[in-house]
């Protein structure tokens, strides 16, 4: 088989009805529109979602519409039980999480949170520190350092 040889299936093209070409053909004068009307006019028919005036679903329905916050701050999330895998006293910020597989990367700003025990002392870097989590780091003899929001 050569490049000229190709060919699309059998039945797989067809061509394309030509309407609005006269009287005598089968598309002629109205051109499958019917007569008359908003719809058989050119630039007619009505914009998505309008229902004839009714009040739309989108409105009917507050609850569904939905609101984005354009200012809300999305955190990487690390409990502190997944920083049990870190040496005595080595120093903890987003780039080790990353190396670590903890976080994906270090694009987001990272919240730590108090979820699990924490045996070990560690320097704990990070943008935010749920209360619990800084009191366990605290007592377990690390610090914390929280870094600012860029």
């Amino acid at each position: 088989m050569k490049l000229h040889e190709l060919r699309p299936a059998k039945g797989a093209h067809r061509k394309r009805k030509r309407v609005a070409r006269g009287t005598a053909g089968t598309g002629g004068k109205t051109a499958g529109r019917g007569t008359k009307g908003q719809n058989s006019r050119s630039g007619g028919g009505v914009r998505p979602y309008f229902e004839g005036g009714q009040l739309p679903l989108i409105r009917r329905l507050p609850q569904k519409r939905g609101f984005t916050n354009i200012f809300r701050v999305e955190y990487a999330i690390v409990n502190l039980e997944r920083l049990s895998g870190f040496r005595k006293n080595s120093k903890v910020g987003p780039e080790a999480l990353v190396r670590a597989g903890i976080i994906k990367s270090a694009s987001k700003p990272v919240k730590i949170l108090g979820q699990g025990e924490l045996k070990r002392p560690l320097t704990v870097s990070a943008h935010k520190f749920s209360a619990s989590a800084r009191d366990k780091i605290e007592a377990a003899g690390g610090k914390v350092v929280e870094l600012e929001l860029a």
